[in-house]
């Protein structure tokens, strides 16, 4: 591994990591060894092929990962990828709690990293489900019929947008609480603001 190869950015990251500091280094050396490009992109160290997100690392409160941008295509062959919530459609992360993990699974990473790699050259992509395909809770549905306006503003909407609103109204089990949180948002998607504009 060559300094040259590695950003000025990321090593500010490490030196201000007050958890994982070590286990951030560990997954750096490994994912530099396999020649991609280090970058700072979501104020995590990010790597890439080409211009192409293949891994991200990043910490918790209880874990910290290596981030797989298109990790749902990988064969996960030691059944080690997860799902952060039902609702991540293409990201998989493998977890660690100390930097003995990480030094036991270095081929196996290295493998999941190489395969990542493999899956962008090929050109594969993740199909997203569609927003349509995702249900509107009926406390939003109920507004978008009565106001016009919130219903084409909506619309309007990047696919990413209605999704966040989507999920953010459906969160709740009670229906009061959806209803709030549709009418705190209801300006904000008129102004045709996505929900952490």
């Amino acid at each position: 591994m060559t300094n040259s190869r590695m950003n000025p950015k990321v090593d500010e990251f490490l030196s201000k990591a007050q958890k994982w500091k070590e286990e951030y280094g560990e997954l750096r050396n490994i994912v530099l060894d396999c020649e991609l490009t280090e970058e700072f992109k979501w104020m995590h160290p990010c790597y890439t092929f080409k211009k192409k997100n293949i891994v991200l690392i990043h910490g918790f409160k209880e874990y910290c990962a290596l981030l797989f941008h298109k990790g749902a295509l990988l064969q996960d062959a030691h059944r080690i990828l997860i799902q952060q919530t039902e609702n991540v459609q293409a990201a998989r992360q493998i977890r660690f709690t100390n930097v003995q993990e990480i030094v036991e699974m270095e081929t196996i990473l290295k493998d999941y990293i190489y395969e990542a790699i493999e899956v962008e050259k090929a050109g594969l992509e993740v199909n997203f489900k569609k927003t349509i395909e995702f249900i509107i809770p009926e406390e939003f549905q109920n507004k978008l019929d009565e106001t016009p306006a919130l219903k084409t503003a909506f619309e309007a909407l990047t696919p990413g947008r209605q999704r966040a609103y989507i999920l953010y109204f459906s969160e709740p089990k009670q229906s009061k609480t959806r209803e709030s949180r549709v009418e705190k948002c209801m300006q904000q998607i008129l102004d045709g603001k996505g929900l952490n504009d």
